[in-house]
């Protein structure tokens, strides 16, 4: 691969030089600007923001003048196509207005960098600078006390208050930073070493962008950075009129936070971004919302957002139904009783195969060591027994045996399991030896037998019953189906949790709550949850309370969520070994910023030991002996169980250190700033790679440095990466080691077995360590395998969910649309002529012209025009475009009478001088429930009803458009899990989740527009109106939504979930359901007979096409052939 490399250097060049060689004639303008600036005056310094709005709004004038003359027109229009296409045209302008925008952003981009360069430096040389005051001055000089006013001049401080710490402005951009800014404001990903100024840097491209007044978003990972680097940075953007908030410091749908959002600039973490958003798309009045639209953002710490967080759901949910019903405590000494058994079994196994193959017969020894492996892998008798010689080569040679022809003589060695182990993949599968144990639980021996639905079905109707006896039967079938789905699904859960979680390594007990720690970081990561049930099966194998099942009321993925901004980039010290991932979902490039000064740090090569503690007792005597050399010390770990072990040894040997993981992330800051200084011992989980920068005195650096030892290498090369980079910032000096063992969990799973026949043909023995080049490399190319499979797995998981993105972007649009109100009546036109579509088609093909006046008068109220025969000679499209317009016509005229009806009482209220009312709360029926509809007063009345008639539109879309969506998710998760099955088909499941997510959208689209127009239709003023009551200040609901981040496994969860499904199904184990089915389960494609509740006719049709009428609630599901 290094020769691929050389020779596409050799005749393409090497990227990050033509990076380099495009960017530098710009830094070379921006000095010289710089150069000028020197010598105007504060004023005129200040001036130049104005110059720069004035020459951007003078590159939109005609685009936006346009814009606005398109906008009245489609106000005063009543013609639906005429809005349309002018709302079209309206698009079209502003996307060319954008890029007028951005052209005048790139032409002034060198001046506009030097302004904020020198605004640095006059911060950085003056205590205070001197500027005639403006009205934002003196606004700013209420409420901060870095900028007093004397007289007609504004005195600007050059230190204030920056999250509790009093900072004193001393930083200039450098050259590098130029370039960092450069590459951020054209949409790129600037890679810059620890210590090199990302935050400072990230000030010129969000100063540039934030002239549009179309709003900068900066994206933090924790909310003390989003408020730090807010008030650290804030002054300088002030200084120039602009206005800078963060969200974090306010509650959310409040006036607070959307100022934040209207401000120029606007500081804040990625959770509360995405929370904001699913926010907005949740609320009923257009006040309620926050965020305007997403123009530009710059992610800090990209890689952890964009690729650790990206698959990790953001979760508005609420209580759902019976929640807190589930059999976790019922089934935990079942599954724990289980875990033991097999626990005692394999530890009488392991001494035998040992016994066996210590005499020499390694083909039974090997048959029981692949027996205890797939039972019980993580067994650290196991583990201990692999790394002596030959014994992990042994167990990959009968594994390869048992795998052939796939997998045909595996039984053989699972046949005394009660399950078995994926540790590779994080999957659990039973056994039929587990399935038998547990069979006869309570007493019942089909205690966890699912019935089959369709047999049992067949059955109860060859009966002959009558239907009410009948109907009863299958719903007690159907109860009983669902709750035995339910009790197979939390059996499995429980499994994984007991086998598969380790406490202190996946997750962490603290006041009596399971919380997740993030395997990249080390950090707690609160508010998140496992999904699909696993997290209350570890609360109930940890015996704390455990919490009560919700419903998903909204979600989107970051990975989603920031795909939405017209121009998005993002800063971080580790991404050009995920550059290609960058590209290919996101089509960022990744720019490597070069050094302000050059690495002086030394990077050896990794040492290897067979067993982890040969490891450790390496590792302490490397740390005792760089103590005594006054050089501080980071050590790295995986885990809290390893910090902690470490902890213990270095206890032992009288070491005085510090500990910084999971448990004790509240003591992070403090411990940080201690790490650098001399002597000091640090022993921290990765968390200690981001957000720290450890400072070295003087003294320290004369020692060498800090010492950066890592206790094993992280699955992915950026961890490593982030961990070496806290030694040797701003060229000081340092160096890093790895310890690796052929224990640790990377070199068992990929890469141990070269290095092990390696080892043993050299003849090492316990202790000896091997130490070259090209292991140090043979490690890094086991990351790369493990980063080219999690890609592979992001970028399956994201087709996924493009799936149900391309649907949340439908669903809500046509929500905001709702909500705003202008383009509501285009979307109504969509849902009628929809309908009126769907109706011709289906009574077309049945040629059934009774069922299409039914229809008529079920949905609009109307009866036709268009005649028997007239139905029967016209073609399709033309049936429907006459009939869109008689219905069109038809709701026009209902409005219009509506409105005349209410006016008269509006105008009585309005015209009463005795009342001061300002809104009203006016009712609309439909025959058979009343929707409250509130209005403001003086726009009814200036409107002539009209108004009163666009909220009832909107209020009615919206409800029913939530209460559909809320029940669409549920479904999409169900086909997510179902659809793995079809692997074993032979099938692509992709390709048919995205073809049956189809169907069950375009299901929920025809039931959201017959409802919606339906109501419309139907809904009538009260004929006895009671009095007009006053409408108070509307509030937001009350509901206990919680916000949270569902966390994903971390293994590849759709394979591996299609192995578990696939191999239940051998075992005649039926699939999880986690709803209740309304009919019996029928395939897509099964030839179904449905019949008309009302008018008694019958048709034969498969399933897919039968589905929609039953759901409609006019036809019912009478028999499957």
């Amino acid at each position: 691969m290094s020769i691929i490399n050389s020779l596409i250097k050799l005749f393409v060049g090497d990227k990050a030089k033509n990076d380099l060689k495009s960017i530098q004639p710009l830094v070379e303008k921006i000095k010289a600007y710089a150069a000028e600036l020197e010598h105007i005056s504060n004023d005129e310094l200040r001036g130049k923001t104005i110059a720069f709005k004035e020459k951007i709004k003078e590159a939109r004038a005609t685009f936006d003048t346009q814009i606005a003359d398109l906008q009245a027109q489609a106000n005063a229009t009543e013609d639906i196509d005429k809005k349309e296409d002018l709302y079209t045209e309206i698009d079209k302008l502003s996307a060319e207005a954008y890029q007028a925008s951005e052209k005048v952003l790139n032409d002034i981009l060198p001046e506009a960098f030097a302004t904020m360069k020198e605004t640095a430096r006059r911060f950085a040389t003056n205590e205070t600078i001197s500027v005639t005051a403006t009205p934002r001055d003196r606004e700013l000089s209420a409420t901060h006390d870095y900028v007093t006013i004397e007289g007609d001049k504004a005195i600007w401080k050059n230190h204030w208050d920056a999250a509790g710490k009093d900072v004193t402005w001393d930083m200039v951009h450098y050259d590098v930073q130029l370039i960092g800014g450069i590459a951020l404001h054209q949409g790129k990903i600037a890679e810059m070493q620890t210590g090199e100024g990302k935050t400072l840097v990230a000030t010129l491209p969000v100063y540039l962008n934030a002239l549009t007044g179309n709003g900068v978003h900066l994206v933090t990972v924790n909310d003390y950075l989003a408020r730090r680097d807010s008030a650290w940075m804030g002054p300088l953007f002030e200084f120039h009129g602009l206005r800078v908030d963060c969200i974090d410091n306010h509650q959310p749908n409040s006036q607070a936070r959307r100022n934040a959002y209207n401000a120029d600039i606007t500081y804040g973490t990625n959770n509360e971004f995405g929370f904001d958003y699913l926010r907005d798309n949740m609320a009923h009045t257009s006040e309620d919302l926050v965020q305007r639209a997403h123009n530009y953002a710059i992610v800090d710490e990209v890689d952890s957002v964009l690729i650790d967080d990206a698959r990790t759901p953001l979760i508005i949910s609420g209580p759902t139904p019976k929640g807190d019903r589930h059999e976790f405590n019922e089934l935990k000494p079942l599954v724990a009783d289980l875990v033991e058994k097999q626990r005692t079994y394999l530890t009488k196994v392991l001494v035998d195969a040992r016994k066996l193959i210590a005499e020499g017969n390694t083909k039974e020894g090997g048959f029981q060591l692949l027996r205890v492996y797939r039972g019980l892998p993580k067994n650290k008798a196991l583990i201990k027994f692999l790394s002596e010689e030959g014994v992990k080569q042994l167990l990959q040679k009968t594994e390869n045996y048992y795998m052939q022809d796939n997998n045909r003589e595996m039984p053989k060695v699972d046949a005394e399991l009660y399950f078995v182990i994926d540790e590779k993949n994080n999957q659990i599968e039973l056994t039929d030896k587990g399935f038998a144990d547990i069979a006869s639980y309570d007493g019942d021996k089909n205690f966890f037998v699912l019935p089959d639905i369709g047999v049992e079905i067949a059955n109860i109707e060859s009966q002959n019953l009558p239907i009410e006896e009948e109907a009863k039967l299958k719903e007690k079938l159907l109860q009983d189906f669902t709750v035995k789905s339910e009790r197979i699904h939390t059996l499995n859960q429980l499994l994984k949790a007991y086998t598969l979680f380790e406490k202190d390594v996946e997750y962490v007990l603290i006041d009596n709550k399971v919380l997740i720690v993030d395997e990249q970081t080390g950090r707690i990561m609160d508010g998140r949850r496992y999904s699909d049930g696993l997290h209350q099966a570890i609360e109930a194998k940890e015996n704390v309370k455990i919490e009560a099942a919700t419903q998903t009321y909204a979600t989107i993925t970051l990975q989603n969520y920031f795909r939405m901004y017209s121009k998005l980039s993002g800063m971080t010290g580790t991404a050009i070994t995920e550059a290609g991932e960058f590209w290919e979902i996101y089509k960022l490039d990744v720019m490597e910023i070069p050094t302000n000064r050059p690495i002086a740090r030394k990077d050896y090569n990794d040492l290897i030991y067979k067993t982890k503690r040969e490891k450790y007792n390496a590792v302490i005597d490397k740390v005792v002996s760089l103590s005594e050399a006054g050089r501080p010390v980071l050590i790295g770990t995986t885990s809290v169980e390893v910090s902690e072990l470490l902890s213990r040894m270095l206890t032992m040997r009288k070491i005085k250190h510090n500990v910084l993981n999971a448990k004790l992330h509240k003591k992070e800051a403090e411990i940080v700033a201690e790490a650098g200084q001399s002597g000091v011992v640090t022993i921290a989980t990765n968390m200690a790679g981001r957000g720290t920068d450890i400072k070295l005195s003087p003294e320290v650096k004369a020692a060498g440095g800090l010492a950066i030892i890592g206790t094993e290498r992280h699955d992915s090369r950026r961890v490593d990466r982030q961990l070496r980079g806290r030694s040797g910032r701003q060229g000081d000096p340092g160096s890093s080691l790895f310890y690796v063992s052929l224990e640790d969990n990377l070199m068992r799973l990929f890469g141990s077995e070269r290095i092990a026949r390696l080892m043993d043909k050299l003849g090492h023995k316990e202790g000896d360590v091997i130490e070259h080049s090209i292991m140090t490399k043979r490690i890094e190319t086991a990351q790369k395998k493990v980063e080219e499979n999690n890609f592979g797995i992001r970028k399956r998981l994201l087709e996924y969910d493009d799936v149900m993105n391309a649907q949340r972007e439908v669903i809500y649009k046509r929500r905001r649309h709702a909500l705003e109100g202008e383009r509501l009546k285009v979307d109504l036109a969509n849902m009628i002529f929809d309908t009126c579509e769907v109706i011709v088609e289906s009574n077309k093909s049945a040629n059934n012209y009774k069922n299409f006046e039914f229809e008529l008068i079920k949905y609009f109220s109307l009866k036709t025009q268009i005649s028997e025969t007239e139905f029967a000679k016209t073609a399709n499209n033309e049936l429907t475009f006459r009939l869109y317009r008689e219905v069109l016509d038809h709701y026009q005229q209902k409005t219009e009478r509506s409105a005349a009806q209410a006016f008269p009482v509006i105008r009585e209220v309005y015209e009463n001088p005795s009342n001061t009312y300002e809104r009203i709360v006016v009712p609309f029926t439909d025959g058979q429930k009343m929707l409250n509809i509130v209005t403001d007063l003086k726009e009814a009345y200036e409107s002539a009803g009209k108004k009163l008639i666009s909220d009832f539109e909107k209020n009615i879309t919206l409800a029913i458009i939530d209460d559909e969506w809320k029940t669409h998710l549920r479904q999409m998760d169900e086909l997510k899990q179902s659809v793995q099955l079809a692997v074993h088909e032979q099938k692509d499941p992709l390709l048919i989740y995205k073809f049956e997510a189809f169907q069950l959208f375009k299901a929920m689209i025809d039931k959201v527009n017959k409802d919606i127009v339906s109501f419309l239709f139907r809904a009538e003023l009260p004929t006895q109106a009671p009095a007009v009551q006053e409408a108070h200040a509307p509030q937001r609901s009350n509901e206990h939504y919680q916000t949270n981040k569902e966390e994903v496994l971390n293994s590849d969860e759709m394979a591996a979930q299609a192995r578990e499904v696939g191999q239940q199904a051998s075992q005649k184990r039926s699939l999880v359901e986690t709803i209740i089915r309304e009919q019996p389960k029928v395939g897509r494609n099964d030839k179904v007979v449905i019949q008309n509740i009302r008018t008694g006719e019958r048709k034969e049709l498969k399933f897919k096409q039968a589905d929609p009428l039953i759901n409609s609630g006019e036809w019912i599901l009478v028999s499957n052939k």
